[in-house]
């Protein structure tokens, strides 16, 4: 597999289990969520520490473009993305 197609297969990776961790997180919503229970909840089948890794990175990018919003290791949807989620159900 070259370079290139490597890197599109972890880009479509990384956005899958973003999603996942987004629709996981509104769906608890009010309730937080820590890190490592959205590891396990997520990551089923796959090894500990590469499932803790990407969702920790999913974390990290939706917190990063304001739709999650993270305290210390807690997880909580933002404003944003509960009205995004309120447009899409409407």
């Amino acid at each position: 597999m070259g370079n290139r197609e490597k890197i599109r297969k972890t880009s479509e990776e990384d956005k899958a289990i973003e999603a996942a961790v987004l629709q996981h997180v509104l769906f608890l919503h009010p309730s937080p969520i820590t890190i490592e229970d959205l590891s396990r909840e997520i990551g089923s089948g796959e090894e500990a520490f590469a499932a803790q890794d990407a969702v920790e990175r999913a974390v990290r990018d939706l917190a990063g473009c304001g739709l999650l919003r993270r305290s210390d290791s807690l997880v909580l949807a933002s404003r944003a993305a509960l009205r995004f989620d309120q447009l899409l159900g409407e």
